[in-house]
């Protein structure tokens, strides 16, 4: 048996998604005591900065695991025999799904913040719909 085609879109959609949460990772857990980075997440100063730090690590290294099932998903996709296509597919679908969850409980709890919403969740929710074609 063939592996599951992963279409086109579906894999640049998942990648592009997962380049954009390994970036949050970066801000989150690496550049988040620097001034440019906690202003981008609307943090009022450099003690409130410091306060947040442990949780912001943490946050950010759960964005870098969705990455890291996202883009392992698309490998095992474009690479792997029909077993690991599905399994692939479930990586894909699991941290693309948790990538679009998360855009909507950030929209949702503050509406303020719709336009990085809407970075953190196009792109899963296009690699999601590009799923629907395997269905």
């Amino acid at each position: 048996m063939e592996p599951l085609p992963l279409p086109p879109l579906t894999a640049v959609a998942a990648v592009v998604a997962a380049l954009v949460h390994v970036l949050i990772f970066v801000l989150e857990s690496v550049r988040w005591r620097l001034e440019r980075t906690w202003r981008v997440f609307g943090i009022a100063s450099q003690e409130d900065a410091e306060t947040t730090q442990p949780l912001a690590y943490n946050q950010g290294f759960y964005n870098l695991f969705l990455a890291v099932g996202a883009l392992a998903g698309v490998v095992l996709m474009l690479l792997g025999g029909v077993t690991a296509a599905a399994i692939g597919l479930g990586f894909v679908v699991l941290s693309t799904g948790s990538m679009l969850a998360a855009a909507l409980v950030l929209i949702l709890g503050n509406a303020r913040l719709a336009r990085p919403a809407a970075i953190q969740g196009l792109p899963p929710l296009i690699a999601l719909l590009g799923l629907l074609v395997l269905v």
